[in-house]
């Protein structure tokens, strides 16, 4: 029988965190009951260096009841950091993990067809949502138009999934052999490639509390996707200066030729707009060129990524 443990990140959550433990607790002992899952399977919340009493409802639940443990990471470290460090720590003991939010917009009740496509063989199941009608038009545009641009830049994710998954021991040990600091588990884990399954499931509301991604976080991990899983960025700024090498070429063609006619004006107009556009198309190639090689340096490094304070288990 599978030994399934659910590892759910949780930054600042007490307002959701007493209704997220009750619903999974009661899907859990509802697998056990139906013999899914066995005895031993657990609940892990994983604090973030929250600020408010999430670790002290951590630490109630965990006295209270005996399917969850907890796990206190030193200091805030990020989403997806947070969410690594609950995947290896509870590998260790299960025979395979689901991770989903601590909001529970994500449908508990999918993890039965995920245990079904696991049993069958699937080590990584992506839980992917159906339809996003119940998302604002500029939150759909941009995240249903975010997947396509990673895709285009040759990255390989799964459209409309986030970080809702189930993983085997074995594909959670393969993981653990990639070692870097940039981390975008959404394109991680597919470079994984083992035998895979998606289940569709409808997104629900935030049962209380508010998000804890922004549209800065939403931003700033859009890019780190970007970079962390393609070079192409580069490529297309090279693009760009052979492109705007011809355009400089053909300027001067023409200068010269009109120089020859006796057709020369004072050109002002054309010289500031030139400058201005190589200027800038200096500056966004040395911004991004930066970007890759801060993050190599931060790789070079080789600081990590976590480090756990307290592990509560039985």
């Amino acid at each position: 029988m599978t030994t399934l443990f659910a590892v759910v990140p949780c930054f600042n959550e007490e307002d959701v965190l007493p209704q997220s433990a009750s619903m999974l607790s009661a899907k859990w002992n509802e697998l056990i009951a139906a013999e899914k899952i066995s005895a031993d399977s657990r609940i892990v919340f994983v604090d973030d260096g929250s600020t408010d009493r999430t670790w002290n409802l951590i630490e109630g639940l965990f006295s209270e009841n005996p399917l969850v443990r907890g796990l206190r990471l030193s200091r805030n470290r990020g989403h997806q950091n947070a969410l690594l460090a609950g995947l290896l720590t509870a590998k260790e003991d299960a025979d395979a993990v689901v991770s989903l939010d601590a909001d529970l917009q994500d449908d508990v009740d999918a993890i039965d067809e995920m245990l079904d496509k696991f049993e069958n063989g699937a080590d990584i199941v992506y839980g992917v949502r159906r339809a996003r009608d119940k998302d604002s038009f500029f939150k759909r545009f941009t995240a249903e138009s975010y997947y396509k641009i990673l895709k285009h830049l040759g990255a390989k994710v799964v459209f409309n999934h986030a970080d809702f998954r189930l993983m085997s021991k074995r594909a959670l040990d393969t993981l653990a052999e990639y070692t870097e600091t940039n981390l975008f588990l959404r394109g991680l884990v597919p470079m994984i490639g083992y035998p895979n399954a998606v289940v569709y499931y409808d997104r629900k509301e935030r049962l209380a509390g508010e998000s804890k991604y922004p549209l800065s976080k939403m931003l700033a991990l859009a890019w780190e996707g970007v970079t962390a899983l393609s070079v192409r960025p580069i490529r297309l700024v090279t693009g760009a200066g052979v492109c705007s090498l011809f355009v400089s070429l053909t300027l001067i063609i023409y200068s010269i030729v009109r120089l020859c006619i006796g057709a020369t004006v004072s050109g002002w107009t054309s010289l500031m707009v030139s400058i201005w556009l190589l200027g800038g198309l200096q500056l966004l190639a040395i911004g991004i060129v930066g970007e890759y090689i801060g993050k190599i340096y931060l790789e070079s490094k080789r600081r990590p990524r976590f480090t756990v304070d307290t592990y509560l288990k039985k």
